[in-house]
C-alpha cells in the first residue's frame, strides 16, 4: 500500500480485523491482504489490543496510559512556560524596586 494518503479506519473495523486474524487461523499477512490493509497496520492494532488487555510485552503501555502520558507531558510543558514567565516578571519587579 504505497499511497501517500493514510487511511483512517474506525475502531470497529480494527476490532473486526483483529477478531478475524484471531479466529480465522490465517496469518496476519493473509488477513491484511484480504482486507486491503497493510500487514504492519494490522500487526500494530493487534499488538495494541493485546497491551490494552494486559497481554502485551513487559512494560508496554495501554492506550489509556499512553493518553495519560501525553496529557501529563503537555501539562508539564505548560507549567514550565508559566514558571519561565513568572521568573521574568519577578526579575522585572525586583529591578523596578531597586531604583
Amino acid at each position: 500500500m504505497g499511497s501517500k494518503y493514510t487511511r483512517r479506519h474506525t475502531e470497529e473495523f480494527k476490532r473486526d480485523a483483529i477478531a478475524l486474524a484471531d479466529s480465522s487461523g490465517r496469518t496476519v499477512t493473509a488477513v491484511a491482504r484480504e482486507l486491503g490493509i497493510s500487514s504492519e497496520s494490522l500487526r500494530g492494532w493487534y499488538r495494541r489490543a493485546k497491551a490494552d488487555r494486559g497481554e502485551g510485552e513487559s512494560g508496554e503501555l495501554t492506550s489509556a496510559e499512553r493518553e495519560e502520558l501525553k496529557r501529563l507531558r503537555k501539562e508539564v510543558r505548560e507549567q514550565q512556560q508559566a514558571i519561565e514567565i513568572l521568573k521574568k516578571a519577578t526579575a522585572f519587579f525586583v529591578k523596578e524596586n531597586d531604583r
